[in-house]
């Protein structure tokens, strides 16, 4: 099944419903986005692309992004998402290794994508001038609908494969574990529409409900507030990073976050001190998941419910968790070698499904390498509880071995962060001649070494503590707002 039927089904049932919005103003309803979409189809299909074909989205979150993605499934063909903040000569590596002909760009990021790809064809207005096709290309429930490439901070990023049937089965274990969507609701696009927010987008076209664009194109924490008092029933995917701070802004604005009803974050480090300070001021509104793109959105759900409870004995450790086992996998925390380790036992993160990618495109070694008798390696490190919970603490490439102990930088950062003159932090190893290596903390604000010493000491076990803190005004991260560890690391090798 092509996917992209939902929009078709929801504009047969529904064309006058409103559908695409720019700030406060309707672009589109469901009929028009249809229409157009399909018109897009017929251009598409019309400069030769085939049911399979891969095209790019180089494009800044606007309305258009949407109708060129669902013009792409129209066509049949399998859509290249970009983010829109990359470089454009990594754009072009990106167009070149999926082997998209065609690249739809946002007009001030086209000229430059055509000299870093002059091979492809850049289209930076929509192609609205054939009549639409009558309905969506037929795709089977295997073929591929979004290739997503990683974010690539250890490297050359990878094509993830994503089906049809995977986008769809994300979508129904969201209605089941995570958010249930109607007509009413509405979705506000503040992340790039390349990632997790992009996917997002599917269960509020098959429920008809509204999709809201911010007109400054991104994050903007008054803008979304005022956009969420606006609309009403407003669900939005967030970073941590981004709770963070909208949290900041609507405590110092006198802001309550009315007309948010949901606010699903997921994509890095919840730490405990933010979440508790983000439910204490907007209420229950909040989701978390834990997902990654060889897998997207949909191995563990902390449930709205999990989030605000205080009366449970553990809640803390449920609260500092990722949640339990989506609907549609299978969760295991295994050894070295993938065998099962029991609840407690750390161990990499382990996950099997209906929602895990066939494998990695043209790239056989790192599929081999990723998936394990179906079970797909996370990287992610953590443990189950015996109720099913999985708390997450590191990549397993962030583990630090100091002294022969694992240390696990989420475990420090979290301690740190509860000083109230530490804005963000991240820990990282570094090589030590006798103890393998040691711990370094960067810290954003401004509490002293001898203060955050103290808290170490009195929080976790000494050999846990830094050994050495570095002030500095922000830390690197990449365009999905990630902090880049490998950034921190070679800070540290300059300095010797």
């Amino acid at each position: 099944m092509n996917l992209s039927l939902w929009l078709h089904n929801t504009a047969q049932a529904h064309p006058d419903r409103p559908a695409l919005y720019l700030g406060h103003n309707l672009v589109e309803d469901y009929g028009g986005f249809h229409r157009k979409s399909a018109r897009v189809a017929a251009a598409l299909m019309a400069r030769g692309v085939t049911p399979g074909a891969r095209v790019a989205l180089f494009m800044k979150n606007t309305p258009d992004y949407l109708i060129a993605q669902y013009g792409v499934w129209y066509a049949g063909a399998a859509v290249v998402p970009i983010n829109a903040k990359l470089h454009p000569a990594e754009a072009a590596w990106i167009i070149a290794d999926a082997g998209a002909a065609i690249c739809f760009a946002s007009p001030e990021l086209a000229a430059d994508l055509r000299a870093a790809a002059p091979d492809a064809d850049v289209i930076d207005t929509l192609p609205l001038d054939h009549p639409p096709i009558a309905a969506p290309v037929p795709r089977e429930p295997g073929d591929l609908a979004w290739l997503f490439y990683t974010s690539g901070t250890t490297g050359r990023p990878k094509g993830v494969m994503i089906t049809h049937h995977m986008l769809i089965a994300m979508s129904d274990t969201y209605q089941c574990d995570a958010d249930r969507v109607r007509g009413d609701d509405a979705t506000l696009y503040a992340a790039p529409l390349s990632h997790g927010a992009g996917i997002y987008n599917m269960m509020h076209v098959r429920a008809g409900a509204r999709h809201i664009f911010p007109p400054s194109g991104g994050f903007d924490e008054a803008e979304i507030l005022a956009l969420a008092r606006h609309h009403g029933n407003i669900h939005m995917f967030a970073a941590p990073t981004m709770v963070k701070r909208l949290t900041e802004v609507a405590k110092a604005t006198g802001e309550t976050g009315q007309g948010l009803r949901s606010v699903v974050y997921a994509g890095g480090p919840m730490y405990l001190a933010d979440i508790i300070e983000a439910v204490d001021h907007f209420g229950p509104i909040f989701v978390q998941i834990y997902g990654q793109g060889e897998c997207p959105m949909s191995i563990t759900v902390l449930s709205r419910d999990d989030v605000a409870d205080r009366s449970h004995p553990r809640w803390r450790e449920r609260l500092a968790s990722v949640g339990v086992a989506q609907s549609v996998v299978e969760i295991r925390i295994g050894d070295a070698d993938g065998a099962p380790l029991p609840p407690g036992e750390t161990g990499e993160i382990m996950v099997r499904g209906e929602t895990v990618m066939p494998g990695y495109w043209q790239n056989p070694q790192a599929t081999v390498k990723t998936l394990l008798d179906g079970w797909l390696m996370t990287g992610d490190m953590g443990f189950m509880d015996a109720d099913g919970y999985v708390t997450m603490q590191d990549r397993s490439k962030d583990m630090i071995i100091s002294g022969g102990s694992n240390i696990y930088p989420r475990e420090v950062e979290e301690v740190l962060l509860t000083h109230a003159d530490v804005t963000e932090v991240s820990v990282v190893g570094k090589p030590h001649p006798d103890w393998g290596e040691e711990v370094v903390a960067f810290i954003v604000g401004d509490a002293t070494p001898e203060a955050l010493d103290q808290l170490c000491l009195d929080h976790i076990a000494r050999f846990k503590r830094p050994k050495h803190y570095r002030h500095v005004a922000a830390l690197p991260k990449n365009n999905y707002g990630k902090v880049l560890k490998t950034e921190l690391r070679k800070m540290l090798e300059e300095e010797t």
